[in-house]
């Protein structure tokens, strides 16, 4: 069941110490760059990446030998695929 943008809670922030280049930090507020905004949406990408490659890393044996039965055996329930 999918919620409705505007029904979901707002994610709880917490305000933290960021140190970054000060060049880097002028510039960004000079073309009016949200730095909040965008550290937040990175750190959620990379969160999602790592936990995915963490996963692979995690199932890779299990992936592998999955991989092996239906290259010998085809897919499960394939006879009943109408597609």
């Amino acid at each position: 069941m999918t919620i409705a943008p505007y029904l979901r809670p707002l994610p709880l922030k917490k305000p933290i110490n960021l140190t970054i280049s000060t060049e880097v930090l002028n510039e960004a507020k000079h073309l009016g760059i949200n730095i909040s905004k965008v550290c937040d949406a990175f750190l959620t990408d990379l969160v999602k990446r790592e936990k995915a490659r963490r996963w692979q890393s995690e199932n890779q044996s299990f992936i592998s030998v999955y991989n092996k039965m239906v290259e010998k055996e085809g897919l499960p329930l394939d006879e009943w695929r109408s597609f």
